[in-house]
């Protein structure tokens, strides 16, 4: 049985208009929104050059029902490429973009090797290179946005000895992350089934359920969205598709290959721990540097960035004075014009808490000041194992192998067991709310 690969994405968006960033930086939402289109030619790139058997896409191609026309050429014209090659394209609908609602300029001009599914059952084809059958992909679209049936349960294993692909926009039980959930399935669902390789779309981070690295067979993957859309958790970091090599018949490895042009970050500065942070231009110089060297790290990309400050500070009143966060985000977003690809701040997020006074802690005759002398006293016993009977303590509570690497660890450093009471102490008083008079 010959071995090939072929590539799996879903939830490109196409075309997508970025409004909150829009309304504040027009420049930057006209750069994603061309990213959503560059992240698809970036993807018939990958199958150009990995000579993919095929491609599937698992929905969500447009943002809504109205699938803009330079959307529908983009996606026809990148297809029509695959074609060209000999790559052949399988594509369902998803919520997003269900495929009886809306307005269709390509409808009846899809390349020879572009397949969409249909709505009213599982369509079913085969994948052939040089007479010999390489996979049997299926899949179904959305008809209408609300799919609330388990669509899962359509899909049948075919009589033949190749690949099983089975293209899916659908929420699985457990794997939401806050999506809606339309066509709602169970992972015991899918693995009823019995296909090989299950390409699903509509979750933004991208994710494998189910394969050999889990324990279990079918491969259950998302590959998340092609390019991020949001500073949302599920649309940070990388994103783009997955290449699926196969051999002897079955699926031999996966591999995530980033296509985004624009990528959202998030960062987050203790500014307890932060060398340069205790003024108000030494936290802007910070930040300033932790953007260049997350540019840096992104090959190329440009960056939509956002932070949280956190920890005790002496900056925290500060912080949180009127306008303050505003004008250290302009005053951030000053250097985007000069850079290229660009960094450009979206939103500082203040959490720090202000410095506390632990003398005069100890001096209140309370809980609190007993808590801050008994951290005294532990801080102060001898470094070394014998009579150090806290640390013994904390070490015996651990496994053997990590119990041997801490002791290493408090033996070569006498500062660290101090470094450990300290941070001790202070997240018991954050937990115990000490302090949060002087923030209120």
């Amino acid at each position: 049985m010959a071995d090939f690969c072929f590539v799996h994405a879903a939830d490109l968006h196409l075309d997508a208009p970025c409004k909150g960033i829009g309304r504040t930086a027009p420049h930057v939402a006209a750069a994603l929104r061309e990213a959503s289109l560059e992240a698809f030619d970036r993807l018939v790139e990958l199958c150009l050059e990995r000579e993919a058997a095929f491609l599937v896409l698992a929905g969500d191609l447009y943002d809504g029902p109205t699938h803009g026309l330079r959307a529908q050429l983009r996606l026809r014209d990148g297809l029509a490429r695959l074609s060209g090659a000999g790559i052949a394209s399988f594509l369902v609908h998803g919520n997003h973009d269900p495929l009886e609602t809306g307005w269709s300029a390509v409808a009846d001009r899809w390349p020879e090797r572009a397949v969409v599914f249909p709505t009213d059952s599982v369509g079913v084809e085969v994948v052939q290179r040089g007479g010999e059958t390489l996979a049997v992909v299926q899949g179904i679209s959305y008809s209408r946005r609300d799919v609330r049936d388990n669509l899962a349960l359509r899909f049948r294993r075919q009589p033949s000895a190749a690949l099983q692909v089975g293209v899916l926009h659908c929420a699985v039980a457990g794997a939401s992350d806050g999506h809606a959930a339309y066509s709602p399935c169970s992972l015991e669902d899918l693995r009823g089934v019995g296909l090989d390789y299950w390409a699903l779309g509509h979750i933004h981070a991208g994710r494998v359920l189910s394969g050999r690295p889990h324990g279990a067979e079918p491969w259950v993957v998302y590959p998340g969205t092609l390019q991020g859309r949001s500073p949302r958790p599920g649309e940070l970091g990388p994103k783009g598709a997955t290449v699926v090599e196969v051999r002897d018949g079955r699926v031999a490895s996966l591999e995530e290959v980033e296509c985004d042009r624009v990528r959202f970050e998030a960062a987050e500065l203790d500014l307890s721990a932060e060398p340069g942070c205790d003024s108000l231009a030494g936290l802007r110089d910070t930040l300033a540097d932790r953007a260049f060297a997350l540019l840096e790290a992104a090959g190329g990309r440009s960056l939509v960035l956002r932070a949280r400050l956190v920890g005790r500070t002496p900056l925290a009143a500060e912080l949180k004075r009127s306008g303050m966060l505003d004008d250290l985000v302009s005053s951030l977003r000053d250097d985007a014009p000069s850079l290229d690809p660009f960094c450009w701040w979206d939103q500082l997020v203040d959490l720090t808490r202000p410095d506390l006074d632990l003398a005069a802690l100890r001096d209140g005759g309370d809980f609190v000041a007993d808590l801050v002398a008994l951290a005294d006293t532990l801080a102060c016993e001898p470094a070394g194992p014998s009579g150090d009977t806290a640390r013994a303590a904390l070490c015996e509570g651990l496994p053997a192998p990590l119990r041997q690497r801490a002791e290493r660890l408090l033996d070569d450093d006498p500062s660290l067991w101090a470094e450990l009471v300290s941070d001790g102490l202070t997240l018991a008083l954050d937990r115990l709310g000490v302090g949060a008079e002087a923030e209120s």
